[in-house]
């Protein structure tokens, strides 16, 4: 194909090229519904040379030498579809592109197809490309075909998935799965030897299907209008679709397909026990579906369709099904077996088959025979945990959508019915619909696609939905943090990520081991991981011994690890700076694998937490294995993944391979920090240095140095707490800031305001210089800190303004408290003879509060007019003190006598 051996790093972003090639837009339709003139024009619509053209005929003509298309359609099967193909080819004549609406089992995928490659024989590029979600129905789709013509594979009818491919220079229709498509649009968007594509069950709305759509809009719109689009779905989403695809020219024609399905009787089994455990489906569930399957074998007659969720469901239903079934055939389907063993089951057989199923038969699949179908009710499907940075796959519970497409499996051939193992009232609350993988998956490799596309932010695509914010956040950081994305786009490093088929975690990994366990080793762990691998104990290297055994899905896992061999050795830069064979060999399968799966999910990578029985992940999640796993109990994991059930409080690991400390600092590097940690605690700074792997704690040691800025910040949050009484104020220091509050609310600036609030808010202007003391918890001056805060000349003035202590008559210099509402001097009345009146502080503007005692230090009384008191208060404290203390002065004028400083006078002086 034209472009395909271009290096990756040397092609342009392919939306870039669009514009660079600057076709015209595709041809709008007239009034009469006729295409404007252009290139855009397919020519006349290809019919067979007599009869109705694209509908039931009579009796089969000759048609001998015949094109084998043209022979096919002119007496085509009996199918709904059948009906309206000269409406899809004359809606693609009109406009280039139509949506067909048709439910499943109506032929769409069977003649859509080939009744389009009819049409644009003789067009500029012959072949049409038609895309199915999964290699499964891919496969079988192409197989229906050819069988359908008379022919083998690889003749008109060919198709093409990843590692195999049937295909020839005479393949006119071309079934592919959807990625496939995208890769090749990415390698050279003109689509060279493509006349036509055929999107089908795009209502399934995986990204894949998504971005292709967008895609093939782009082309079809900037630069080839030539090229004829039909996008068939089976529900109501048409119209959405048939906007997207019509671009500024107005919604492409929908044609409408009636069903075709017989009826089909519905049986109620719900299941005794919880359908869901620690391991996704419960082991209950498992036998329900075994046992309900027997019944619906006794009770009805055709092959027996069984869908569950997983290939491990698949496996344990298909063999507790072969013990008891001696009369029946037990066919496993799924994605992970081979491609014969797939093709087996979809074979009719000489006995009653019992065909057990993952979703892959849910749509785009005929299973011929069945006439049953036994539903366990789960699906699964990928979900992220933004937050917590868990993307993977979760089993949930079937949409009714999904439901309905499983129960009409059983009525394509004849009336049927369905069992399914949940009841009626749970059906009702089941939701409509399933969420489109753009609004639940992992937006990384879709994001990478979109980067190489040209179009980083999906601007000016046809997307029908836009990616959740959070997610495309999320996706856009990990392509930086793999080196894929920069400010200008897509690096060179990108494009080999994007050309390995694998997501953009694990591409990287297989180019960054390779080189440290080998190419094939890291191949395949990488292949491993792009399997729904849940296994047993979620022991990711027993299962990597197992697939190398022939384990169930060797087939598939090893095709694709010789193609992820050969992209690695490719990639290499420098093949002879590897370690050779010998350094590779002597390498565990637990290193081996661990070492990969650590570089593909650094950020789940998880450290036992204390008390052994629950991990926790770098990305700040927690994680438990399931019972009874052998991998309990190792210090490390490589997290490969993780199933978050909702209303559990940790996710359960799925797959994981133990690694050693070393290994998860080297693959996790960008996420190994080493930052200080200050508290206050205990009346001091407590600080200690941390170094993290992301959410994980892995040394604590004390810091002797954290910067000053820290400590001051550490003391404001810890005086904040816990008050400045958790200071050691000395008495001086606790006088001098009650003198200085009582002088800021007395004459306000530029006095200080010494509050706790004040202080806290000026701490670095007051406390600065002592803060490493009071950090270590030594004493500090505290009043020489209140010191920092006096104005000048103001403080000259002090002592004057708020004296610390007062003389008084007696001579004593008596303390003053400054700590309540007014100043207050508790003196020994006997001291106070003499003194007229009240003093006053704040340059008289304050009295002073007088506690007059008694010799017993008990206040006598309470004044802050001493000479009113001396008038009318004293006389009566002298008249109950004076036979109390009769050794005591007690003069009858206070104002006259003699102070006294001691307890007792040697003579009497009270008259």
């Amino acid at each position: 194909m034209a472009g395909q051996d271009r290096p990756a790093r040397d092609r342009p972003p392919a939306r870039r090229a669009l514009r660079r090639r600057g076709r015209p837009a595709h041809p709008r339709v007239h009034a009469r519904g006729r295409a404007a003139p252009g290139r855009g024009s397919l020519g006349p619509v290809a019919v067979p040379a007599a009869g109705p053209p694209f509908g039931p005929c009579g009796p089969p003509r000759e048609t001998t030498g015949v094109d084998p298309l043209t022979r096919l359609l002119a007496a085509p099967p009996d199918l709904p579809v059948g009906r309206h193909l000269t409406d899809v080819v004359s809606a693609v004549h009109a406009v280039g592109a139509v949506v067909v609406q048709a439910p499943p089992g109506t032929g769409k995928t069977t003649l859509v197809p080939p009744a389009l490659a009819a049409a644009l024989e003789g067009a500029r590029d012959g072949r049409v490309v038609v895309t199915q979600p999964r290699r499964l129905a891919a496969r079988a789709a192409a197989r229906r075909l050819a069988s359908l013509l008379g022919e083998d594979l690889g003749g008109t009818v060919g198709y093409t998935v990843r590692g195999e491919s049937r295909t020839s220079r005479r393949t006119r229709v071309e079934v592919v799965t959807t990625g496939t498509l995208v890769r090749r649009l990415q390698r050279d968007p003109e689509l060279p030897g493509v006349a036509g594509v055929v999107l089908d069950e795009v209502h399934e709305r995986h990204l894949d299907d998504d971005l292709a759509l967008a895609l093939l809009a782009d082309v079809r719109e900037n630069l080839r209008d030539d090229l004829a689009l039909v996008a068939m779905s089976a529900t109501v989403e048409a119209g959405r679709t048939a906007r997207a695809l019509g671009g500024g020219a107005g919604p492409v024609p929908v044609v409408q397909v009636e069903g075709g399905l017989h009826p089909v009787d519905v049986v109620w089994c719900p299941a005794p026990g919880p359908r869901t455990d620690a391991r996704g489906t419960s082991d209950a569930l498992l036998d329900h579906v075994v046992a309900t399957t027997h019944r619906a074998l006794r009770e009805r007659d055709g092959d027996v369709l069984v869908f569950v969720p997983g290939a491990r469901e698949v496996d344990v239903v298909s063999s507790r099904l072969g013990r008891g079934s001696a009369d029946v055939d037990v066919r496993p389907l799924h994605g992970r077996l081979p491609s014969h063993e797939q093709d087996r089951a979809l074979e009719p057989g000489p006995r009653r088959r019992v065909v057990v199923s993952t979703a892959v038969a849910e749509s785009s699949l005929t299973v011929p025979g069945v006439r049953v179908v036994v539903d366990a009710g789960l699906a699964r499907e990928p979900r992220t945990d933004v937050r917590r940075g868990l993307p993977g796959l979760v089993t949930v519970a079937v949409s009714r959508a999904g439901a309905e497409q499983r129960a009409g499996r059983a009525g394509r051939e004849g009336p049927g019915a369905v069992y399914r193992c949940w009841s009626e009232g749970d059906h009702a609350r089941l939701a409509r619909h399933p969420e489109p993988e753009i609004r639940t998956a992992d937006l990384t490799g879709f994001a990478l696609e979109l980067a190489c596309w040209g179009s980083p932010d999906g601007s000016g695509l046809a997307l029908l939905d836009p990616p959740p914010a959070a997610a495309w956040t999320a996706a856009r950081e990990v392509l930086h943090g793999l080196g894929a994305v920069g400010p200008d786009g897509v690096t060179p490093l990108g494009r080999r990520i994007a050309d390995v088929p694998a997501d953009p975690r694990r591409a990287r990994a297989l180019l960054d081991a390779a080189p440290e366990v080998g190419a094939r080793r890291a191949a395949e762990v990488v292949a491993l991981l792009t399997e729904d691998v849940r296994v047993p104990g979620a022991d990711l290297p027993a299962a990597l011994r197992a697939l190398r055994r022939g384990g169930p899905g060797s087939g598939t896992w090893a095709a694709q690890r010789d193609r992820l061999e050969r992209v690695a050795r490719a990639a290499a830069a420098h093949p002879t700076a590897t370690p050779g064979p010998a350094a590779h060999d002597r390498l565990t399968d637990d290193v081996a694998v661990g070492h990969v799966v650590a570089l593909a999910h650094p950020d789940r990578l998880a450290r036992l937490r204390p008390g052994g029985e629950t991990y926790l992940l770098v990305s700040g999640a927690g994680a438990r294995l399931p019972p009874g796993s052998p991998l309990q109990g190792a210090p490390w994991l490589a997290v490969a993944d993780v199933d978050r059930a909702a209303g559990r409080a940790d996710a359960v690991v799925r797959s994981a391979a133990p690694v050693d400390e070393a290994t998860a600092r080297a693959a996790a590097a960008p996420e190994l920090r080493s930052s200080g940690v200050a508290e206050w605690s205990g009346g001091r700074v407590r600080a200690t240095r941390v170094t993290s792997l992301g959410a994980i704690e892995l040394v604590r040691e004390p810091w002797r140095d954290p910067p000053a800025d820290l400590v001051l910040a550490t003391v404001r949050d810890g005086l904040r707490r816990d008050g400045l009484a958790s200071l050691a104020w000395s008495d001086g220091a606790l006088r001098l800031r009650d003198r200085l509050r009582f002088l800021h609310r007395v004459l306000g600036d530029p006095w200080p305001d010494v509050g706790d609030d004040a202080l806290l808010d000026g701490l670095d202007a007051w406390l600065g210089p002592d803060v490493p003391a009071v950090a270590r918890g030594k004493s500090t001056d505290l009043a020489g800190a209140l010191r920092r805060l006096l104005p000048w000349p103001e403080a000259a003035r002090l002592d004057a303004l708020a004296p610390e202590r007062i003389e008084v008559p007696s001579g004593s210099r008596v303390a003053v408290a400054y700590d309540q509402d007014q100043p207050v001097l508790a003196v020994r009345l006997q001291e106070t003879f003499g003194w007229a009146s009240t003093p006053r502080v704040a340059d008289g503007r304050v009295p002073v509060l007088l506690h007059l005692l008694s010799p017993a230090g008990r206040p006598a009384a309470v004044t802050a007019d001493l000479a009113s008191f001396w008038v009318q208060g004293y006389p009566q404290v002298r008249a109950e003190l004076r036979g109390r203390y009769p050794k005591h002065a007690w003069p009858q004028d206070p104002r006259t006598a003699e102070p006294l400083r001691s307890t007792r006078h040697p003579r009497r002086r009270d008259g």
